[in-house]
Parts: C-alpha cells; sequence; structure tokens
C-alpha cells in the first residue's frame, strides 16, 4: 500500500498495467454490473444542473428510466449513504449511456462535454475507473478494481508497459490534485 497524506493507494495502481481498448471491450463498464457509477455530493447539483444540456445525448431506455427513477439514486451501504447513477430498468447499463454505430458505448454527458455544450466532463468516478474510491473514518482507500471484462485494456496495457495511474493521469490529478499524482509518479520510480 502507498499512504499519500489521508489517502491509502492500493500497490496495483502503480503495478498493474492497463490501457482501455474500446475496440474490445466495447465500454463493458457502463453496461455491466448489479449497481451505477458512484457520485460524490457535488455532483448531484451538476447533473441537476446540466441535464436539459445533455438529455438530447440519451438514449430513449436511458430518458425513460430517468423519467420514473430519477437522475441518480441512493444506495444504502454499511456505513453510510451514497448516490449513484441509476441503470436502465432491466439491465446494467447506465441511464447515461448511448451507443455509437459500431455498438460502442459512450457517455452522454461527456459527450455533451466534448461538444462543448456543458462545462463538466463526467462523474469522477466514471474518470477514474477501473480505480474506485472509498472514504472510511479517517482515511480514504483508492484502489484498482480488477473485473475480467477489462482484460483487453490489461493486455493492450501490457503491451504499452502503461500502469493504471499513468493512464488515469488526468481523472487522478481532476479528483486529488498534481501533488498526489507527482507522488504516485516517485513511489513507481522509486519501486520501478
Amino acid at each position: 500500500m502507498i499512504v499519500i497524506g489521508d489517502y491509502i493507494f492500493g500497490d496495483d495502481i502503480i503495478e498493474q498495467k492497463f490501457v482501455c481498448d474500446l475496440s474490445r471491450c466495447k465500454g463493458a463498464c457502463c453496461v455491466e454490473g448489479e449497481g451505477g457509477a458512484p457520485l460524490e455530493d457535488d455532483e448531484l447539483a451538476l447533473i441537476d444542473k446540466h441535464f436539459p444540456k445533455f438529455k438530447k445525448y440519451l438514449s430513449p431506455q436511458g430518458l425513460a428510466s430517468i423519467e420514473k427513477l430519477g437522475l441518480y439514486v441512493e444506495e444504502a451501504d454499511d456505513e453510510y449513504t451514497k448516490f449513484a447513477t441509476p441503470l436502465i430498468e432491466g439491465t446494467g447499463a447506465c441511464v447515461f449511456v448511448n451507443f455509437d454505430k459500431n455498438g460502442t458505448t459512450y457517455c452522454g454527458i461527456e459527450k455533451a462535454f466534448l461538444d462543448g455544450k456543458i462545462d463538466w466532463k463526467k462523474p469522477i468516478s466514471c474518470h477514474l475507473y477501473p480505480i474506485r474510491v472509498k472514504p472510511y473514518e479517517g482515511f480514504t482507500a483508492v484502489n484498482y478494481d480488477e473485473w475480467d471484462i477489462c482484460s483487453p485494456a490489461c493486455k493492450l496495457g501490457e503491451k504499452l508497459k502503461v500502469p493504471v495511474y499513468q493512464f488515469l493521469k488526468e481523472p487522478i490529478i481532476r479528483r486529488f490534485g498534481i501533488e498526489i499524482f507527482e507522488a504516485l509518479e516517485a513511489t513507481a520510480k522509486r519501486n520501478g
């Protein structure tokens, strides 16, 4: 483990190789699973604010589920209550996902951002994936979430020799700051 301030990072973040390979996985992390993407408290207001501008990027199924479930759902955890993105009913797909002509997922929120319609890229938990962040009393755990659907990303990461933390440089800096990224990089170089 790597301790940086109040954060405890799993060693896999600097050891595991990873580069998303959307041509192979088609964005399966957005459509498979038992729960939606975790949301930070401040992201609820961002979703509310930007929904009118990104809803045109969503699928009819996503919009129907939003109509029924809302823009975010409350999920109970053993330690605290949190919010997550809803799923399209009867599937594991996030309500904010849509598909391109090749069947690859894209985030409707991110598409609106890339088109210059909104100034928020997407929920940080999505941007950070396959890293998951979990707060505890006194510290926050930051771990690599190993999932078989990401095996193409692991293979590509091995081929290109890119560790998770380097692949996720932008979202790590967005969530934790440049100092944390630089500390991870320094640790990786020492251990390398």
